[in-house]
């Protein structure tokens, strides 16, 4: 079973999100604040995926978008938040 994050945007938002069997597992959705900032506000993972690293997965792909196109993450989420304090090398993207 392979749980590859993916990303979707749509003008000044999008989602990062992980497929399982063709079925949406996880979410993680944020905006664009203006051109160099994105706002991480929701994360959810569906029921019976927890303890699977779906979230985590998310918000490192979240960081690596922020450092390949050179722009900072605000969390807004509490799950997001939670990730950035426990991992400190995700912290240049703050």
């Amino acid at each position: 079973m392979s749980a590859t994050v993916q990303l979707k945007t749509d003008g000044n938002k999008g989602f990062f999100y992980i497929e399982v069997d063709g079925k949406q597992e996880a979410l993680m959705t944020f905006v664009f604040s203006g051109d160099d900032k994105i706002i991480i506000d929701h994360t959810e993972v569906n029921p019976g995926n927890e303890g699977k690293g779906f979230g985590k997965k998310m918000v490192t792909k979240a960081v690596e978008y922020a450092r390949e196109h050179h722009i900072k993450i605000i969390p807004l989420c509490p799950f997001a938040k939670s990730v950035f304090d426990k991992v400190s090398e995700f912290r240049d993207v703050l």
